[in-house]
């Protein structure tokens, strides 16, 4: 079964940028509440469109670099990328079925 997987600034490029399939990537910290909350979620996502979409992680503590490249300043932040470009974001703790219609939209 797919989950999600961490992403470092390190593997960022090759397992997002160059990715051939669309990939969602969720900026996160252990400390933030709200990440925890839409945590379960992603992973739902993760097995639900398994084949389909690329689902990641980043630690804005421990990967400051990509972090700052995507100005991600609140978190939760979701980023929808497609061919290497970012092409939609969700900020904050939203409901499954919001996250659902985004990756929808992006698997068009």
């Amino acid at each position: 079964m797919a989950e999600a997987i961490e992403i470092t600034d390190a593997t960022f490029e090759q397992e997002v940028l160059k990715s051939d399939t669309p990939v969602l990537v969720d900026f996160w910290a252990v400390w933030c509440g709200p990440c925890r909350m839409i945590h379960p979620i992603v992973e739902e996502l993760a097995k639900e469109y398994d084949g389909k979409l690329k689902v990641a992680r980043v630690d804005v503590d421990k990967n400051s670099q990509t972090a700052t490249q995507f100005r991600i300043m609140s978190i939760p932040s979701l980023l929808f990328f497609k061919n290497g470009e970012k092409v939609d974001q969700v900020i904050g703790a939203v409901p499954k079925q919001q996250l659902v219609e985004k990756v929808d939209s992006l698997l068009g």
